[in-house]
Order: C-alpha cells, then sequence, then structure tokens
C-alpha cells in the first residue's frame, strides 16, 4: 500500500489522522490490509540503525561485514605478508 493510497502525498508533510486511517481500512482489499499490516509491523522491527536513532548502545555484531567489499580478491596470506615485509623495511 502506498502513502498515495492512503491520501498522504510526502512523508510527514501531510498528515491524515488515525482516525482517517481506521475509516479506510474496510476499504481496503485483502492484499491491501496484509501490505499495511506488513507496513505497520516494520516499524516496530529494530534494526541497527534504529537503534542508534533511538540512543541505543550499538553491538560489534551490527558491524559484521561491514567494509567486506574492500577485501574482495586479496588473498589474506599475501596481505600479512606485504605488511610484514613493510615492517621488516622499517626497522
Amino acid at each position: 500500500m502506498t502513502r498515495a493510497q492512503l491520501g498522504m502525498s510526502q512523508p510527514r508533510e501531510d498528515k491524515m489522522s488515525l482516525q482517517a486511517i481506521k475509516d479506510l481500512i474496510p476499504t481496503l482489499t485483502h492484499q491491501e490490509r496484509k501490505e499495511l499490516l506488513n507496513l505497520l509491523v516494520d516499524t516496530f522491527v529494530e534494526t541497527p540503525d534504529s537503534r542508534l536513532r533511538a540512543g541505543k548502545k550499538r553491538s560489534l555484531r551490527d558491524l559484521r561485514g561491514l567494509g567486506k567489499e574492500i577485501w574482495q580478491g586479496v588473498d589474506a596470506q599475501e596481505y600479512i605478508d606485504r605488511q610484514r615485509d613493510e615492517w621488516d623495511h622499517r626497522s
């Protein structure tokens, strides 16, 4: 279900009253009601970004996989060997 179907143009600009939304629900098809329900459930699902916005601490687990594209095609052992060579040359 889109905001336009609910009579809303832009997020947070034009607000529709809760009562108007309640009145609209019986006119929705079964599929539209399912989409509305999923939309509402999604607003309550906690994500790392929503926890951060709410001032909650971020878990290290939220960072898993962050930046993994940087290491695509890089052989770990070759990388370590290059780093060690650089350290040896600095000493």
